[in-house]
């Protein structure tokens, strides 16, 4: 019953990661490195509580290597946040991410020297097949929405490459990172809470180079805010 309750409450936790992050970017677009930063923030403040002691307990594994770690893994949150910005629709970003199955297949192929089973390599074969349909088809509705104007579509498709550009870099990275995390943790042992602190505390500071970005949407954030609270006093006004 334990694990079909984890099971679930994972579960539930994405899909209602998904959803809501969805209503924020059709709200406003471009949020996501604000969104980001507040769960960088949130997640390093309580590791420093919880995990670190309020900074009193040593790291089983070497900052060093947790540099390296952080490296990869604030790439990959930014770039996968501007990628919604260049026409890249949230179910295929959420299905695009899935790949990080392959990514790992490959990687693991091609840097440890790993070798699978004939089943796993049809099931990735598969997860593969249901990526690239659904990219296909998220193509066909990017041309179609701006089929009225020629030079609109095109340039619309452009960034559309781009931004399956950056969800592949951002997958491989991803990856990457993955492969990183699991030689440290046959070398030092697994250190899972810590790893989690560390690898949202560190990059904290990598985030004034995005200050403009998450202010100009906190400024936003609040006047939506103050103005919904306006129309509501309006409301019930009767005005």
């Amino acid at each position: 019953m334990r694990p079909a309750f984890a099971v679930g409450l994972v579960f539930a936790g994405c899909c209602s990661n998904v959803i809501f992050l969805e209503l924020l970017v059709r709200t406003h677009p471009g949020c996501g490195n604000i969104v980001t930063f507040a769960q960088f923030l949130f997640i390093a403040v309580e590791g420093f509580l919880f995990e670190a002691d309020l900074g009193r307990k040593q790291p089983a594994i070497p900052i060093r290597y947790y540099a390296t770690m952080v490296t990869m893994f604030f790439t990959v949150s930014v770039v996968n946040n501007y990628a919604l910005n260049l026409n890249i629709a949230m179910p295929l970003h959420m299905i695009f991410r899935s790949g990080s199955l392959i990514a790992n297949m490959i990687l693991g192929i091609v840097i440890l020297k790993k070798r699978y089973s004939i089943f796993k390599y049809t099931s990735i074969a598969l997860v593969s097949v249901g990526i690239f349909i659904c990219t296909f088809m998220s193509a066909k509705q990017v041309t179609s929405k701006s089929s009225s104007n020629e030079n609109d579509g095109f340039q619309a498709f452009v960034w559309w490459l781009l931004g399956i550009g950056a969800l592949t870099f951002a997958l491989l990275m991803s990856a990457r990172m993955g492969i990183f995390q699991e030689t440290l943790y046959k070398q030092f042992g697994k250190h899972s809470k810590e790893a989690l602190f560390y690898n949202h505390a560190l990059p904290l500071p990598g985030f004034i180079f995005l200050a403009s970005d998450i202010y100009d949407h906190a400024v936003l954030f609040n006047k939506s805010g103050s103005r919904c609270y306006h129309d509501a006093n309006w409301t019930s006004q009767g005005r």
